[in-house]
């Protein structure tokens, strides 16, 4: 029997993911300059370069949108970020190759940042957004957290230094770098971002001064 969802007539193959994907762009984009409750299903066709009826072969509605964008976020960021530290061996180069690929996803997805905060301020909770929205952040920490776990397990953790208390340190400053490309000038993250890489390889004081 042929389907009635919402997603009847939608194009298949390379041409539908393309277009899903600029969907979910625009929605970033349009939510990120207006908020939720001023990105407009129409605009967001508009800007997506589609009719509003082709954008609704794809989501029934702009809640279930909203949701898509988060999780196309996560499904790019989640994978990359592990895999750097993957990629490498030791604890300063695994939170460097973190610290560097979330910087490139940043710059990769210019909408993100602004379009999860735009979101927040809205009341992700009261959106039932509250679950996507984090569920970068949560990962994330898992990967420090597995980091730590690695620099304590080959002693490199300062005997002092509380496993759980140094994640949420590193964390919280991964994460003020994400937030901070929201309101950031490019070259004020990027200088923000290399302060950051210094201060991680203990380097950031007591260096070379300028003349």
């Amino acid at each position: 029997m042929p389907s009635t969802s919402a997603h009847l007539g939608r194009p298949v193959g390379a041409r539908s993911d393309e277009t899903r994907r600029r969907i979910l762009a625009a929605t970033m984009r349009c939510v990120a300059e207006v908020g939720y409750s001023g990105a407009t299903i129409r605009e967001i066709a508009r800007t997506a370069d589609i009719t509003s009826g082709t954008l609704y072969h794809y989501f029934p509605n702009k809640g279930e949108l909203v949701r898509a964008a988060f999780a196309e976020i996560a499904d790019v960021a989640l994978p990359r970020l592990a895999a750097a530290a993957d990629g490498v061996d030791g604890v300063l180069d695994k939170l460097m190759a973190v610290l560097d690929e979330g910087a490139a996803l940043v710059q990769e997805n210019p909408y993100a940042v602004a379009f999860d905060r735009a979101l927040r301020s809205e009341g992700a909770a009261s959106l039932r957004l509250d679950e996507d929205s984090d569920m970068i952040f949560v990962s994330l920490r898992q990967v420090v957290a597995g980091i730590v776990e690695q620099a304590r397990s080959e002693g490199m953790l300062h005997t002092d230094a509380d496993p759980s208390g140094t994640t949420d340190a590193i964390f919280a400053m991964l994460r003020g770098l994400y937030d901070h490309a929201a309101t950031a000038t490019p070259d004020q993250y990027v200088a923000t971002h290399h302060a950051i890489g210094l201060l991680i390889r203990g380097s950031l004081f007591g260096g070379a001064r300028r003349a």
